[in-house]
């Protein structure tokens, strides 16, 4: 089994600082921010959200948004329908059951309509400040090629990857290996070659140096 501890070193060579691109202010934008952003490119969303978060400042009033208005103003972001729903039914719940504020436990946030375990640990690791491992596709492609996880089951390469590193570090290391997937290995023609944890890497189809 590859090192994680040696991979998490490296990576933050390359990336010390390394953030969500989601642009936010609050949970709450970071909510929505996420939920949008299924399908959808991080810039598309935050042209989208740049907007919105103007409009829209309170779990309040997505609640009682109009649902063909709200649709309209995420279109661009893809699957409008179901994501407008998602999030006005989500915030629906959290002025019901949280009095309007973003719950900061993965059992309370993982009740809310449209957010799944992914959504609720970016929410907590990024707006909360909390220690988590979020896995999305890249995390879940980069981390099963390098070899620090060996399954398809997002909730099982958290485990996984809980278990190897520190959890100081957890954040961190989940946006850097986002950062790792989206400029050198990614899903189609990674660039091998150029990756700063080449030497750690157990891919078997990666080419030889």
């Amino acid at each position: 089994m590859a090192d994680a501890k040696k991979i998490a070193k490296k990576l933050f060579r390359k990336y010390p600082h390394p953030g969500i691109a989601l642009k936010f202010s609050n949970p709450l934008e970071l909510l929505v921010a996420t939920i949008l952003s299924a399908q959808c490119t991080d810039k598309k969303v935050n042209e989208v959200t740049n907007s919105l978060f103007r409009k829209y400042k309170t779990a309040d009033d997505y609640a009682g948004a109009n649902p063909r208005t709200f649709e309209l103003e995420i279109r661009p972001t893809g699957f409008y329908r179901n994501k407008a729903r998602m999030i006005i039914d989500c915030c629906k719940k959290i002025v019901k059951d949280f009095n309007g504020k973003v719950p900061d436990v993965l059992g309370d946030l993982i009740t809310l309509p449209g957010v799944g375990r992914k959504t609720a640990n970016v929410v907590l690791g990024s707006a909360f400040g909390m220690q988590t491992i979020a896995v999305d596709t890249h995390v879940l492609r980069v981390s099963n090629r390098l070899g620090i996880a060996h399954s398809a089951n997002p909730d099982r390469v958290e485990e996984e990857l809980v278990r190897q590193l520190p959890e100081n570090i957890l954040t961190s290391f989940n946006l850097a290996l986002i950062l790792h997937g989206r400029e050198t290995c990614t899903a189609r023609n990674p660039r091998c070659l150029e990756c700063v944890v080449y030497n750690e890497c157990e891919w078997p189809e990666k080419p030889v140096a």
